[in-house]
């Protein structure tokens, strides 16, 4: 038995070593090494247009699913198939999480589907709560303490597909919310692995280098927050009132109002901890678990991994440059982070396979 063990530690410490070797890969040039020019080159016309040009075939073949995410939630999903069929016991599904206020068509999320269809992944870009258009669906706002649900997705998904193996890769705030899955006592039990791209780490810091940061951040994330609120509003008409809070058009104001009037939580702090994976969060997770974080990443303090729980199925990559869900090299092809994705996934299965069947 302790002979198992032991090959067991070496086989994750192995796999943490050629996630740190690979980094070793990303090394931008000139105006890419920018932490800024990283976080918002997504946003802008020219990469969303190349990017959704590689993603033709995801987005043709997507079909929507309003998954059951129990207790009377539905989330909506998009699910395009691989290109190439497998048998049900080798189907390999990928559920991607887009981060706040972002949606399921955000380019980083069609990027990384797109790379993932090409490798013979089936995906499913998941919106969460009131992202997207899903405003209408559930009565109730959306907040980042809401993991009861995004677990229930992950297991309506599992439940579809019985055989296949699912992994899941989040960014930014989805990447927070795919580290808690992982860690979480009712993931379903066909979990591989599951990796985050810039996650949140501790939200009272992020909202920290938000304030303390570039006022771009923060007038981008009130006006997207302030619509997404209206249009709740709109949905739900007689149920919603945000307008006190909209009239603040401050982030820390707002959340703290979100927290009093839409919440149980007592203050700003227990909401903002309620969701942090700092601390002994990560120290349950139950499958490999990957992140990758930039050191000049404008949202999400690198200090932060240090505070994280230690796991021998923890693997940590932190870079010098890539910014907040950025690492691009090439405007016209696949990010680092991409291809990050891809290679640890691969290793899960790996990974899955030695715990299973011994396999080397």
């Amino acid at each position: 038995m302790e002979s198992r063990r032991c090959r067991q530690q070496s086989r994750r410490s192995a796999l943490a070593g050629d996630a740190l070797t690979g980094s070793a890969h990303f090394r931008p040039r000139g105006w890419l090494r920018s932490g800024h020019v990283q976080t918002v080159l997504g946003s802008l016309p020219p990469t969303r247009w190349l990017t959704r040009r590689r993603a033709a075939a995801l987005l043709s073949s997507a079909q929507e699913w309003l998954l059951d995410c129990g207790e009377q939630v539905r989330l909506q999903g998009f699910l395009t198939p691989a290109r190439v069929a497998t048998d049900a016991a080798g189907r390999r599904i990928a559920v991607l999480l887009h981060g706040w206020e972002g949606s399921a068509d955000s380019s980083y999320v069609l990027s990384l589907g797109a790379a993932l269809l090409a490798h013979g992944f089936d995906v499913l870009r998941l919106n969460l709560r009131d992202h997207g258009e899903t405003h209408h669906l559930n009565r109730e706002i959306f907040h980042s303490c809401r993991l009861t649900e995004v677990v229930g997705a992950t297991r309506a998904v599992a439940q579809r597909f019985p055989q296949a193996s699912l992994y899941l890769a989040g960014f930014s705030l989805g990447g927070n919310f795919m580290l808690r899955v992982a860690a979480d006592a009712d993931a379903p039990a066909s979990l591989t692995g599951a990796v985050a791209i810039s996650p949140v780490l501790d939200p009272a810091a992020t909202l920290e280098a938000l304030e303390r940061g570039l006022p771009i951040y923060r007038r981008y994330f009130v006006r997207r927050w302030s619509q997404s609120l209206r249009k709740k509003q709109r949905a739900w008409p007689g149920t919603h009132d945000f307008e006190t809070m909209l009239r603040l058009a401050d982030l820390r104001a707002i959340t703290a109002g979100l927290v009093q009037q839409c919440t149980d939580f007592p203050s700003l702090q227990a909401y903002l901890d309620g969701y942090a994976v700092t601390g002994s969060r990560l120290a349950a997770v139950r499958v490999p678990v990957s992140l990758l974080l930039a050191e000049d990443d404008p949202m999400i303090p690198a200090a932060g991994l240090q505070r994280l729980a230690s796991s021998a199925k923890l693997s940590v990559v932190r870079l010098r440059y890539g910014g907040h869900c950025g690492f691009v090299q090439h405007l016209a092809r696949p990010s680092f982070a991409d291809r990050f994705v891809i290679e640890q996934f691969e290793q899960f299965e790996r990974f899955e396979q030695f715990e299973r069947f011994g396999v080397p």
